[in-house]
């Protein structure tokens, strides 16, 4: 018991989002970064997947809840709704498929316009095992990520490669923001909760008072 417990004490809780077209590894970049192993089995998602995992992060513990969603047409007004509130999110491309390269910008104003404006977003061209087959050059997607703002890698739900660094330079932002005041946990719908009550206390405003208590107390 004393285990398990200690495995959920976090600092933070983000909620996050996996979107992008079907056929672009988002279920299996999930399950490698949850289970550390590749997906053989994977169908495409039917609705909405969940899954989640606590991170390091610069010394700071965070959760993440990961919703991972599908990427058919037909799913599009259920998945939607899983958008509100999200503090982060991937957004996949398969390298191999210039037709799913080319729909990011769709899903792109989705996510800011469902979700959040100020949404963190890293941008994921998945299949890099897959170089030989590339539609999409690195230095494109590259270009894509810059005009909107977007982080960037390339990645390999099959062999590992950047998968956790994905999802742990998305959690980096979002702390970074949270931290120079731009991004407020206490704010509705921001996707951020605080892992700890002791924790927005440190973070709150010292009363006026405060100094003058220290003085006294010496």
């Amino acid at each position: 018991m004393a285990q398990t417990a200690m495995s959920e004490t976090y600092d933070f809780l983000f909620k996050f989002l996996v979107i992008g077209n079907a056929g672009t590894g988002k279920s299996c970049l999930l399950h490698q970064f949850i289970e550390k192993k590749f997906k053989d089995d994977s169908n495409h998602t039917i609705g909405v997947e969940f899954g989640s995992k606590i991170i390091n992060v610069g010394g700071k513990y965070v959760k993440l809840q990961i919703w991972d969603t599908a990427g058919q047409e037909r799913f599009r007004s259920v998945t939607r709704s899983y958008y509100r509130g999200a503090a982060g999110a991937l957004l996949v491309y398969d390298i191999t498929s210039r037709e799913t390269y080319n729909a990011l910008t769709n899903w792109l104003t989705d996510a800011r316009m469902l979700a959040s404006q100020s949404i963190v977003i890293i941008l994921c061209g998945n299949k890099k095992d897959l170089d030989t087959e590339r539609e999409v050059t690195f230095l494109e997607a590259s270009r894509f990520a810059q005009e909107n703002e977007l982080m960037f890698l390339e990645t390999s739900a099959l062999t590992g490669e950047n998968v956790e660094e994905a999802f742990v330079q998305c959690a980096r932002k979002i702390l970074n923001k949270i931290e120079s005041g731009e991004l407020d946990p206490e704010r509705m719908g921001s996707g951020i909760q605080y892992g700890d009550a002791a924790l927005r206390q440190l973070r709150s405003p010292r009363r006026t008072q405060a100094p003058n208590a220290q003085e006294c107390g010496c």
